[in-house]
C-alpha cells in the first residue's frame, strides 16, 4: 500500500469476515442487484454450505448505522428464487417474443456474441450498435468502458429526454461546473458529532419522497435524523406523506410546475431583499437579469399555475430565505419535466443566492472517486467516433456529464436510419418496456427490427423476451465482489462474495470478458478484483485492501470555491466560464436556449390544453415508489409482492364518487395516446381531488412469457410520448391528462 493517507477510517469491531454463532458474518454493500441507489452497509450471514440466510444492516457503517429497508431484508428469497436466470441462452432471431430458448456455455455465448458485435463493427461500423442500461447505480462504469472500446458512441438510457437524474447532473455541471447535494454530515465517519458540521436549519423536498426512494446517495431517514436535531422540512408534493404530515409547510403543488413555484418564492427573497448580498456580488453571475425575469412570476400568479395557496408561497420564500443554512433534496420528479433545465436552474438558485453553497447545512459538491459513467473509458473514443455520439449535434448540453446519447433521437435514428442504421443493442440492466420506455410499443416495434440484441440481468423481463436473441445471467450482489461507487458523496466501499448461484456472472464480470476479447488494450486486468483495485489506486488502496477497512472516507473541506478546489486553474471560484455560479448561463447561450430560468405548462395540462379537460379531466403523475419495489423489480418475489399485488392508482374520494368508482375497482387510465389497466385506492393522502397517483414498472411474472407478462395493458408509459425538452432532457412522464373508466368483465 502507498503512504497516501487522505481517508478516514472507521474503527471496526471485528474484521470484514468473521464467525458468529455457527455463521459466517461477511461486511459489505449493498448496491445492486437487486437493489436501489445507495449502498447501505450490511452484514450478510452465511451457513457452513454457503448459502446465505440473512442479512443484518452493519451498525458501524456510518452511511445508514445499522438500518434497513425490506428489500435488504429480504434478499435471500431474492437470490434464491426458482425464476432467476442461471444460465445463458440463446434463440434464434426468428422465434423473438417466443419462450424458445436453448442452454449454451459461457463460452459459446462470449463466442458467438463476439464474433456478432465484429460482423456488425466490420460491416456497418461500430456506432451501430446501442448500449444500453437502466438505472445507473454501480452498472454504468462498466457497460460504458465496454461501447467505448469497442468503438461505439452509443451508450446510454432508452428514456425520453434522459429524464432521470442526468438533467440535474448536466444542468449542475452547465451552471455551476459541479454538482451538488443536500449535506446530512454523509461526508463524515462521525457523521452529526464532526466539530465542522451544522445541521441545515431548513430543508425542501422537492420531487423526491426520500425515506421510500432516492438518489444522489441520499439516505432518507438523514431527515428524520435531523428533524430531530431541530432542522424544519418543507414538503412540495401533491400528496401528504408521512415527511409532509411532520413538515412546517406542506406545499401541495400541481404536478410538473416546480419551475414556476421555485420563480414564485425567488420573487419573495428578491423583492423582499432576502437574499445574501455578499455571495451574490462576489460569487453569482446574471443575479440582475434574474431579478428581472422572477417579475414575471408574483406569488399571486404562481398560486393559480401550482394550486398551492398563496400564502403558503410566501411562508417558504421566507422560511427558506431567513434559515442561516437550509438546503434542497430533489428527485427524479424534477427531471421529469420537459422543461426541466430551467426548472432545475431555477431551484438551484434558491440556494444560490441565499449563500447556501459549500457550507456546513447547505449544498456540497459531494467527494468523489471515480465520476461515474463519464469518466471510466471516455478517452477509448477516437475524435471521429465521438462525434458520430446520437444527439449531440442537435443538443450540444450532452457534452456536460454524462456522455451518453439522446434518447429521442436514437428512437428517430432506429425507425429512419438517418444518418445512419442501427443494427444492434446490448441491452443490460434495462427492462424498457416495462419501465424507462415512453410509448413502449413504439420502442417495440423499432428493436425488433435489429439484426442483433443481447440482454443480461437477473430474470426473464417483458423486454428480454420480446428482444433479446441471447440472454446473460447477471450475479445479485451477494454472489460478486463489486466497489460502491457512484452518485451522492462517494466512500471507498467494497461489495463481498459470500455465494453463488447456478452459472450467473457479475455485470462486471461479463464486460470485463467481452471486453477484452473485443479489446483486450483498453481491459488489461486479470480479473475484476485486479480492475478494481486500479479504479481505486489514487486512494493507496488495493481491492483487498480495501474490504479490510472500508468505508473509507475523503477527507473534507468546506468553502472549496474561496481555496482554489474547484478550478483546474487553482484560482479561486466555480469551474464555469465566467469563475461564478451562472444564474444567467453562459453554456446555455450558447446552446441557443435561453439563459435564464423560466416556467413552460406541461403539454398537454389544464393550462395548455384546456379544451381537453372535458375529456381528460385528471391531472395523472405516475412513477410513485413502494417500499417493497425497485422500479421494475421485486414483482416475482413473493413476500415483496404480497405487500403490493397489484399495480395502484390513488384517487381522491370526491374524484371517485364523481366518477363512479370505487376502492378496489379495476378501471383503465387513459388518454389520447394509449391506456393502462390499474386498481383503484380510494384515499384523501392526495391533496387535491382533480390529481390522481400511480406506480410504475408494472409486469406479472406469473402471467404468459409469450404475451410479455400481460406488460403491454399494464404499462402506464403507454400514456406518455418520447418528447424531449427544448435542450434534449426533460419529458412529461408525470403530469399526464387521464379519464379513468371501469374495465369490463373479460377484460
Amino acid at each position: 500500500m502507498s503512504e497516501q493517507r487522505k481517508y478516514d477510517l472507521v474503527e471496526h469491531a471485528k474484521p470484514w469476515r468473521y464467525e458468529e454463532d455457527g455463521l459466517t458474518v461477511t461486511r459489505g454493500s449493498a448496491w445492486t442487484g437487486p437493489g436501489c441507489h445507495l449502498g447501505c452497509g450490511v452484514k450478510l450471514y452465511t451457513d457452513s454450505d454457503g448459502k446465505l440466510v440473512k442479512v443484518e444492516g452493519d451498525e458501524e457503517n456510518p452511511f445508514n448505522k445499522g438500518r434497513l429497508c425490506v428489500r435488504c431484508l429480504d434478499l435471500p428469497e431474492v437470490v434464491y428464487s426458482e425464476k432467476r436466470l442461471t444460465y445463458p441462452m440463446k434463440r434464434d432471431p426468428k422465434d423473438r417474443g417466443k419462450n424458445k430458448w436453448q442452454r449454451i456455455t459461457w463460452d459459446e455465448a462470449f463466442d458467438e456474441i463476439e464474433a456478432h458485435l465484429v460482423d456488425l463493427k466490420e460491416r456497418y461500423g461500430a456506432e451501430s450498435v446501442l448500449f444500453l442500461q437502466g438505472t445507473g447505480r454501480d452498472i454504468a462504469s462498466w457497460i460504458s468502458r465496454l461501447a467505448w472500446s469497442y468503438g461505439s458512441p452509443n451508450y446510454g438510457f432508452p428514456l425520453s429526454g434522459l429524464a432521470c437524474y442526468l438533467p440535474r447532473v448536466s444542468g449542475m455541471y452547465s451552471t455551476t461546473g459541479a454538482f451538488w447535494v443536500c449535506d446530512c454530515s454523509q461526508q463524515f465517519i462521525d457523521r452529526y458529532d464532526n466539530p465542522n458540521y451544522t445541521a441545515p436549519e431548513v430543508m425542501i423536498l422537492l420531487g423526491n419522497y426520500p425515506l421510500i426512494s432516492n438518489s444522489d446517495g441520499f439516505y432518507g431517514h438523514w431527515v428524520v435524523d435531523l428533524m430531530k436535531r431541530g432542522m424544519k422540512v418543507i414538503c412540495v408534493d401533491p400528496r401528504m406523506t408521512w415527511l409532509g404530515n411532520k413538515a412546517a409547510i406542506q406545499l401541495p403543488i400541481r404536478p410538473g410546475t416546480d419551475a414556476a413555484l421555485a420563480l414564485g418564492m425567488l420573487n419573495v427573497i428578491i423583492n423582499e431583499d432576502l437574499f445574501d448580498h455578499d455571495f451574490v456580488d462576489r460569487w453569482v453571475y446574471g443575479f440582475d437579469e434574474l431579478k428581472e425575469r422572477v417579475q414575471d412570476y408574483p406569488p399571486e400568479k404562481v398560486s393559480e399555475i401550482t394550486w398551492i395557496p398563496v400564502e403558503k408561497i410566501y411562508d417558504a420564500a421566507r422560511m427558506f430565505a431567513n434559515a442561516s443554512q437550509a438546503c434542497i433534496q430533489w428527485g427524479v420528479a424534477v427531471d421529469m419535466t420537459k422543461e426541466t433545465l430551467p426548472a432545475i436552474q431555477a431551484i438551484a438558485a434558491l440556494t444560490q443566492i441565499t449563500g447556501n453553497i459549500d457550507k456546513p447545512g447547505a449544498m456540497i459538491i459531494p467527494p468523489e472517486i471515480l465520476f461515474y459513467g463519464g469518466g471510466f473509458g471516455a478517452d477509448l473514443l477516437t475524435e471521429e467516433q465521438t462525434e458520430k455520439r446520437i444527439g449531440v449535434k442537435k443538443y450540444p448540453l450532452l457534452k456536460f456529464g454524462f456522455a451518453t446519447l439522446q434518447a429521442d433521437e436514437m428512437m428517430k435514428q432506429m425507425e429512419t436510419g438517418d444518418p445512419y442504421e442501427i443494427h444492434g443493442a446490448w441491452m443490460q440492466t434495462t427492462n424498457t418496456l416495462a419501465c424507462m420506455g415512453a410509448d413502449p410499443d413504439r420502442f417495440y416495434n423499432a428493436a425488433v427490427k435489429l439484426d442483433f440484441i443481447v440482454g443480461v440481468d437477473l430474470f426473464m423481463t417483458p423486454t428480454i423476451m420480446a428482444l433479446a436473441d441471447y440472454v446473460l445471467p447477471a450475479a445479485t450482489y451477494p454472489e460478486r465482489d463489486g466497489l460502491r461507487i457512484g452518485d451522492g458523496p462517494q466512500r471507498g466501499e467494497t461489495i463481498n462474495k459470500v455465494c453463488s448461484v447456478g452459472e450467473c456472472k457479475s455485470d462486471m464480470e461479463i464486460n470485463l470478458e467481452l471486453g477484452r476479447r473485443l479489446n483486450p488494450d483498453a481491459w488489461p486486468w486479470a480479473d475484476v478484483k485486479e480492475m478494481f483495485s486500479s479504479i481505486i489506486a489514487e486512494t493507496g488502496y488495493s481491492f483487498d485492501e480495501m474490504r479490510e477497512i472500508a468505508p473509507a472516507y475523503p477527507q473534507y473541506t468546506y468553502k472549496k470555491y474561496e481555496k482554489g478546489l474547484l478550478r483546474p486553474d487553482g484560482e479561486p471560484g466555480f469551474n464555469t466560464p465566467t469563475g461564478r455560479i451562472e444564474i444567467w448561463s453562459t453554456q446555455y447561450a450558447n446552446a441557443g436556449l435561453d439563459p435564464l430560468p423560466y416556467f413552460e405548462e406541461p403539454e398537454p395540462g389544464p393550462g395548455s390544453t384546456p379544451e381537453l379537460l372535458d375529456e381528460y379531466p385528471l391531472v395523472l403523475t405516475t412513477g410513485a415508489r413502494n417500499w417493497n419495489m425497485f422500479h421494475s423489480e421485486h414483482r416475482n418475489i413473493p413476500r415483496l409482492r404480497a405487500m403490493r399485488p397489484d399495480p395502484i392508482i390513488e384517487v381522491h374520494p370526491e374524484a371517485a364518487e364523481k366518477y363512479g368508482i370505487a376502492d378496489g375497482d379495476w378501471v383503465w387510465v387513459e388518454n389520447q395516446r394509449g391506456r393502462a389497466k390499474r386498481r383503484v385506492k380510494v384515499t384523501p393522502v392526495l391533496l387535491d381531488p382533480r390529481i390522481c397517483s400511480t406506480d410504475h414498472a408494472w409486469w406479472l411474472p406469473e402471467a404468459d412469457p409469450e404475451n410479455l407478462f400481460d406488460v403491454r395493458e399494464l404499462a402506464i408509459n403507454n400514456l406518455v410520448p418520447w418528447q424531449p425538452g427544448k435542450s434534449g432532457f426533460g419529458s412529461n412522464y408525470k403530469c399526464s391528462l387521464v379519464k379513468l373508466y371501469k374495465v369490463e368483465e373479460g377484460e
